[in-house]
């Protein structure tokens, strides 16, 4: 199996529960509306129902950038490889991951210097490998240390620190991801829709004796 279709394993079958109970509590955006709140004012002339209050506090955390264009250029790399374009739907940074992570640092401090922390590390790490910087590695490169510490069981040690912004990549991809509407169309989720009912089945009215009489059967809507 692969990366894409592990995550999306996880969020199916549990919607990746750590990660959308802290998603709740924190109430982070999704990946959509974290780009759209980055380009339009937080998204309040886009005819999103949000607070006075609410639309002061994404117009404060988008006022301000925190990651560099290296950074950003280097999330994005990540972010592909956990979750890359494939037959059902584009790569997490076509639904906007990048800038769901860059918001989320924003309105939530405690990520950045994990995050910030991780990227240094992530280019040290490269670069005493193959002399350049993470971003300018080949594919091939790339994966052979993403391969170091995307697994933390099999992780050595000395790749702990690499191992822990790992995760918190993966989680907040995984976050913006699904939570954005081509994440949401790839799980399939339709959420509330108007059910089509064509009465009681003729044998379960059979088991009890009873039927539609004949005024019923030509009146009632019924649905191929």
């Amino acid at each position: 199996m692969d990366r894409r279709k592990s995550i999306k394993a996880i969020a199916l079958g549990s919607l990746a529960t750590g990660l959308v109970l802290d998603a709740c509590k924190s109430k982070e955006p999704a990946a959509g509306d974290a780009k759209a709140a980055a380009g339009d004012n937080a998204g309040a002339s886009k005819g999103v129902d949000r607070q006075p209050e609410e639309v002061a506090h994404f117009q404060k955390v988008n006022s301000t950038t925190f990651f560099t264009q290296h950074e950003m250029a280097t999330i994005t790399i990540l972010a592909d490889i956990i979750i890359p374009k494939d037959e059902v739907s584009g790569s997490a940074s076509e639904a906007g991951v990048p800038e769901f992570i860059e918001f989320i640092v924003k309105d939530m401090p405690d990520h950045q210097t994990p995050m910030r922390g991780g990227l240094r590390w992530l280019d040290l790490h490269s670069h005493r490998r193959f002399e350049k910087s993470f971003s300018g590695l080949t594919a091939e490169q790339r994966i052979s240390i993403v391969d170091e510490i995307a697994y933390p069981k099999k992780a050595k040690p000395e790749v702990a620190q690499g191992v822990a912004f790992f995760n918190l990549m993966r989680n907040l991809t995984s976050t913006g991801f699904y939570t954005s509407q081509m994440g949401v169309k790839d799980l399939g989720y339709v959420g509330n829709a108007p059910n089509r009912w064509n009465g009681v089945p003729a044998d379960v009215l059979a088991q009890y004796g009873v039927a539609y009489s004949e005024k019923e059967e030509k009146e009632c809507v019924k649905y191929e």
